[in-house]
């Protein structure tokens, strides 16, 4: 699909008017006055005209795609907010925390799961016009850079202008933006070499909801109390606004490898994934597809297909091919070109859009879990949402790999009546993540929470959600940050979702 280099790409085209948009979710908006309007628009630029704010009211939610179709989003913001420095950030923070209004944080909108939608409405904070790279230094490889900068470019620039590379490679990289991946803990599918964004990162500059500025980290170890960049990096708005990050990055990739195996059962393809791994074999891409979706994109049979891509080093690329070619002996070889093929179709997320057109309800739920739990997390998540009424198919691949256990990714789809679609994906949800937390699974692993999970977030925390809502009382008493999120309290009461 064709993307805006460097400007939000909208997912789905509104079903009529995009001046008349309307919400789709229950809840309490705020009303701005005229004065706070005309105060806000002393602090930076702001746009009220109807079909810009709809639009920026959305995120790549797949359930939002039908309801746009319908010429609704989930909730509109009341106007848009976009600042061009940090400190124009933190004069609308300390202006709408005065004034009680609710604040959402939205740059690229690439999120699944609802987290940009501004559920009470109030300003949408646009930032994707702190934009850019404010220096490299390829002596300690480090980046400093501002949070809207769309993920292509950054990684254009680095590697043309500095001969280097972040690593960070998301399936969304031309839709998303640097301080998306941070609020949302996101994943590059090359994070087998580079890590995720939690690993990546190594300090942050932050706006407080009053308007504090603070910069963390800055050493490349430190043990001066918890550490609070990471505090920040997964919190999706709902503690501080990221107005700068400075991050780790490597030398260009001089040599690459690639290999490709077929397993006969999917636990048997995880066991040797966790043999190599705890070798020490990390490879840049450690993708296991079930045969399902390997059927699916590769036409291979029954088979369940590994596929493994790594660069860098050459002496360390070839011992890591080496080692996991040895785990992967009793496999059947397949041709590397099924990796050339991934290579070529990885980012390509019009598919989507037109099972929307069709009416299929589809999503993607990613999880992660000890080696231990994994095979059964894969056999039951996948019969739980087959056991939704209306359920067409539920499959999955292992797409991160770690020492003790890693991520799977399911995907889901079903083609209930039309008045049912909200009913129906809910129950899928709600099915699939019950029988992940049943077996001790991580809610997500580089999704986030967003407004669709966020009803399970307590189950996930247990007692530790009574220390994320304290920090979040501490840090942002009034409530104005990203409400509706986490699972938080809002001020405004709940969402009708």
């Amino acid at each position: 699909m064709e993307t805006n280099r460097g400007a939000v790409t909208p997912p789905i085209a509104f079903g009529g008017d995009p001046d008349a948009v309307t919400d789709h979710l229950r809840s309490e908006r705020v009303a701005l006055d005229d004065a706070f309007v005309a105060r806000l628009g002393s602090t930076c630029d702001t746009i009220d005209d109807p079909a810009a704010v709809a639009d920026a009211s959305r995120d790549w939610w797949p359930l939002a795609m039908h309801w746009a179709r319908d010429n609704s989003v989930g909730v509109r913001g009341a106007i848009v907010a976009r600042p061009n420095t940090t400190a124009e950030v933190a004069a609308v923070l300390r202006l709408c925390n005065d004034a009680r209004v609710p604040v959402t944080a939205a740059a690229g909108r690439s999120g699944v799961l609802g987290a940009s939608i501004p559920v009470h409405g109030g300003v949408v904070l646009d930032t994707t016009a702190l934009a850019g790279i404010r220096a490299v230094d390829t002596t300690s490889m480090l980046v400093d850079v501002l949070p809207g900068t769309f993920g292509d470019v950054f990684e254009d620039e680095l590697r043309d202008d500095h001969g280097v590379t972040c690593g960070h490679w998301p399936q969304s990289i031309a839709l998303s933006t640097v301080g998306g991946w941070l609020a949302c803990r996101g994943a590059g599918q090359l994070s087998g070499k580079y890590g995720k964004i939690e690993d990546i990162v190594t300090g942050l500059d932050v706006v407080l909801a009053d308007g504090t500025e603070i910069h963390t980290g800055g050493a490349p170890r430190a043990a001066v109390g918890p550490d609070l960049t990471q505090l920040f990096v997964g919190s999706e708005g709902t503690l501080g606004i990221i107005t700068g990050a400075r991050l780790r990055v490597h030398p260009a990739p001089e040599h690459s490898a690639r290999a490709a195996y077929g397993f006969d059962t999917f636990t048997g393809a995880l066991d040797a994934m966790r043999r190599s791994v705890q070798r020490g074999a990390h490879p840049a891409v450690f993708r296991l597809y079930d045969s399902t979706e390997a059927q699916r994109s590769y036409q291979t049979g029954e088979r369940h297909v590994l596929l493994v891509l790594d660069e860098g080093d050459p002496v360390l690329v070839d011992a890591t091919l080496a080692i996991v070619a040895r785990e992967c002996a009793a496999a059947e070889v397949l041709d590397d070109a099924l990796v050339e093929q991934w290579l070529g179709h990885r980012n390509d997320v019009s598919a989507l859009q037109a099972l929307v057109s069709r009416d299929i309800v589809v999503d993607t739920m990613e999880v992660a879990a000890p080696w231990s739990a994994l095979p059964a997390i894969y056999d039951d998540v996948r019969a739980a949402i087959l056991g939704v009424e209306h359920a067409l198919v539920a499959s999955a691949h292992q797409s991160h790999s770690y020492a003790d256990g890693g991520c799977l990714y399911f995907t889901f789809a079903a083609r209930p009546p039309i008045e049912d679609k909200d009913a129906c994906y809910r129950a899928m949800w709600n099915a699939g993540t019950r029988a992940v937390l049943a077996r001790g699974g991580a809610l997500s692993h580089h999704h986030g929470v967003g407004l669709n999970r966020a009803r399970f977030v307590r189950d996930a925390l247990g007692e530790g959600f009574g220390v994320l809502r304290a920090t979040k009382q501490a840090l942002d008493s009034n409530g104005i940050l990203n409400p509706g999120k986490l699972g938080l309290p809002s001020p405004w009461g709940e969402v009708g979702w």
